[in-house]
C-alpha cells in the first residue's frame, strides 16, 4: 500500500476546522454523508495515522467525523493532564457544537477507551459504539505493558508517529508533552468495574486482534458485560486488521473486511439483531 498516497487522498474533506472546547482547540474533519460516524484515534496518534486506510471507505456509507484529541495533531493543549474522562467530554461538546445530537462512534485502542467513556457520561449521544482493541483492566494488556511504561521514553515511541506529529506541528517540546501526558495516563490508569460497562446501553461491537496488546479473553469479557455486544478476533496484531499506519500489512485485505463488517453492524436496526 502506498501510504503517502493514501493519507494524501484522505485529506479532502467536505468540511474541517477547529471548534473551542473546554479550553483547547480541536480539530476535525468531515468526510461523506450519511449518518454521522465519528472515529477517535489511538494515543500518540492522529486520526491519518490510525484510520488513513479505513476512513474513506466508511465515508462512502456514512459522514465520518474525524476528531484530534487534547494535545494531538492538529488540536491544541491545555494546561492539564490528559484523561479519558476529559477526551469523552472534549468529544461530546464538538459534536454538540456541530449539531450531531446522535452518532455512531468508533475508537482504536485509547480512542476506544474515550468511546466507552462517551457511552457512559454522554449516553444522549451514543447510537452504536464500535471499540478496537481497547481495555478496562489493567489485567487486560498483555503481561509486562504496564511494567514496560514505567521506563518508556520519547526513543521508544514508534517513528512514524513521531514524525506524523513533526509534520503537523514541527515541534519537539509538543512531542515530549504529548508522549508524556500519553504514558502518565496510562501509568496512573486505575480499573474500571464491571458495573460501569454494564452501563452501556447502545449496541456495541467489539473488536481485537488475535496478536493484540489487548488480550482476547479480556475483550471476550467485556462483550459479555456489555447488554447488547458482539464479538470478533481478527487475524492480526495491534491495528494491522484496520491498517492503521505503524502495523499496515502491504496487500492484506484484511482490513477491507473488517469495514465491511463494521458497515454491517452499524446497519444492522433492532429488529434484525433480534432475528
Amino acid at each position: 500500500m502506498d501510504t503517502n498516497r493514501t493519507l494524501a487522498e484522505n485529506r479532502t474533506a467536505s468540511k474541517k476546522g477547529y471548534v473551542p472546547v473546554n479550553g483547547i482547540s480541536m480539530y476535525f474533519e468531515i468526510h461523506g454523508v450519511g449518518k454521522p460516524l465519528v472515529l477517535v484515534h489511538g494515543g500518540g496518534s492522529t486520526m491519518e495515522t490510525s484510520f488513513s486506510t479505513i476512513l474513506p471507505m466508511l465515508a462512502k456509507d456514512y459522514m465520518v467525523i474525524a476528531v484530534e484529541l487534547q494535545g494531538h495533531g492538529h488540536t491544541s493543549d491545555r494546561d492539564a493532564p490528559e484523561s479519558f474522562e476529559q477526551d469523552a467530554d472534549d468529544v461530546a461538546a464538538l459534536c454538540r457544537t456541530l449539531s450531531v445530537d446522535k452518532a455512531s462512534f468508533l475508537g482504536f485502542s485509547n480512542g476506544g477507551n474515550t468511546c466507552m467513556r462517551i457511552a457512559m457520561r454522554h449516553p444522549e449521544l451514543v447510537d452504536k459504539l464500535v471499540i478496537i482493541s481497547a481495555f478496562y483492566k489493567r489485567e487486560g494488556m498483555v503481561e509486562g505493558f504496564f511494567e514496560g511504561m514505567k521506563y518508556a521514553t520519547l526513543e521508544n515511541m514508534p517513528q512514524l508517529l513521531k514524525d506524523y506529529y513533526l509534520k503537523i506541528n514541527n515541534d519537539e517540546s509538543g512531542l515530549v508533552s504529548m508522549f508524556t501526558k500519553d504514558r502518565e495516563r496510562m501509568m496512573r490508569f486505575e480499573d474500571w468495574g464491571d458495573e460501569e460497562l454494564r452501563w452501556i446501553k447502545a449496541p456495541t461491537l467489539f473488536i481485537c486482534g488475535d496478536r493484540d496488546v489487548v488480550r482476547n479473553e479480556h475483550t471476550v469479557k467485556m462483550s459479555r458485560l456489555v447488554p447488547a455486544s458482539r464479538l470478533a478476533i481478527i487475524p492480526g496484531n495491534h491495528g494491522s486488521f484496520i491498517g492503521e499506519v505503524c502495523s499496515v500489512e502491504e496487500g492484506s485485505s484484511v482490513p477491507v473486511m473488517t469495514v465491511k463488517m463494521i458497515i454491517e453492524f452499524l446497519n444492522k436496526t433492532v429488529a434484525d439483531e433480534k432475528e
